[in-house]
């Protein structure tokens, strides 16, 4: 039987794109969504097939739903091999002017919706004694971002908690790897193109689209398995040492910020 690959966030963006790339590539896909209308609607226009996609609701900050879904994938496929943690969620804004309800979703969503993931989804792992867990990071985990301040320590939290999962479950034989990628051309980068505070999301090079995480996945998470990867690398090493010596970047802060906002004014123009 084929493998089969749990991803949340399918209802757009990165998610919705990784459900067709799997399943294309002979995978059974568990494509879920807090938003099921928008994902049975996309499925049923792009023609999914039934026995490939199985598209679920799924609240990812409930781990009562975690488990309800995990029972109903068990018998219809009775397998899990591997969890992609793709969704999330981003709302640019200085922290000390953002709500609690604007608090309560980065870390609901962001961190314990992938927590309660990997914990459920781990646990079935270790008693099959096999199994690989995929979370999406970005690179504001590798180094703060002004402006993202919430998403960024949301993301941090992400990556230390799936480095650390990743010593815990090796001795199970469960794989975990955490992907930093930084922006990327979906709905989530479209958002943030009117927010000033975001304009350091706009300060690379280029914009990554879907397709060079679905070849990164394929060409190296899954079959390597690696516990981190940056991309592109450049930008990663330049965060990580951006964030090694935090007393050092103020200055590179501001010329990030303004190199973005000549960017992110392109990008809303075009």
């Amino acid at each position: 039987m084929s493998s089969v690959v749990w991803i949340t966030g399918c209802a757009s963006g990165l998610g919705r794109y990784l459900v067709e790339a799997f399943y294309l590539r002979g995978y059974r896909v568990v494509a879920t969504d807090i938003n099921y209308d928008a994902l049975i609607t996309h499925a049923q226009q792009e023609l999914w097939p039934e026995e490939s996609v199985f598209c679920a609701a799924l609240d990812v900050t409930s781990a009562e739903a975690w488990t309800a879904l995990l029972a109903q994938v068990e018998e219809r496929w009775a397998q899990v091999d591997y969890l992609l943690n793709v969704a999330g969620y981003l709302k640019p804004g200085y922290a000390h002017e953002q709500t609690t309800v604007e608090v309560d979703r980065h870390l609901d969503i962001n961190v314990k919706g992938l927590i309660f993931g990997s914990q459920r989804i781990g646990q079935y792992m270790v008693k099959r004694g096999s199994g690989h867990i995929i979370n999406i990071a970005s690179t504001a985990a590798l180094a703060p971002v002004p402006g993202l301040s919430l998403y960024s320590a949301s993301k941090y939290a992400v990556r230390a908690f799936s480095l650390a999962i990743r010593h815990e479950l090796k001795p199970h034989g469960v794989k975990v790897s955490v992907v930093c990628p930084d922006a990327i051309q979906t709905p989530m980068l479209s958002l943030q193109e009117s927010y000033d505070e975001a304009a350091m999301t706009f300060s690379g090079n280029k914009v990554l689209r879907v397709e060079d995480i679905e070849l990164l996945l394929f060409d190296k998470v899954i079959p390597k398995a690696p516990a981190e990867v940056m991309i592109p690398f450049s930008r990663g090493v330049f965060a990580k040492l951006g964030n090694l010596f935090p007393g050092l970047t103020d200055r590179l802060v501001v010329v990030l910020q303004n190199k973005g906002r000549k960017a992110q004014q392109k990008y809303h123009k075009s």
